[in-house]
């Protein structure tokens, strides 16, 4: 796949919506960690979700088994202490956040659509709504 021996740094860019860079931001702050180490560590996180055993060079397996939920619990553990209640809510949010992420990406691919006369969203080839 890549040369795992090559560990010279190279400029990767992106653009994003401002609100997710901007969450992106907070995140890192809450984990004390640069903007840029934190887009590097989450999709490297998320690669080892597609790929078993793709754990960065010389680095500890972040989720062994395959619970991004786990990695994330530790994560917020290693910075400070949780209630119940706050790990439950640190936790939720992320779900919230992808969820919106998904149905902004589904809608601007028209894959999905919110239909205010049924309620709630729909496929666009209306499957779900009777149209």
């Amino acid at each position: 796949m890549s040369d795992s021996g090559d560990t010279s740094r190279k400029s990767v860019k992106t653009y994003v919506p401002a609100y997710q860079k901007s969450e992106w931001q907070s995140h890192a702050d809450d984990l004390d960690m640069s903007q840029s180490e934190f887009v590097r560590t989450m999709v490297q996180a998320g690669r080892n979700g597609f790929e078993a055993g793709s754990a960065e060079p010389d680095s500890p397996d972040p989720d062994p088994g395959g619970n991004a939920l786990e990695t994330q619990v530790l994560k917020l553990l290693s910075a400070d202490t949780y209630s119940w209640d706050e790990l439950l809510e640190a936790v939720s949010d992320d779900i919230e956040s992808r969820l919106d992420e998904t149905l902004e990406e589904l809608q601007s691919n028209n894959r999905i659509r919110y239909s205010g006369r049924h309620g709630g969203y729909t496929t666009v080839d209306g499957g779900g709504d009777g149209d």
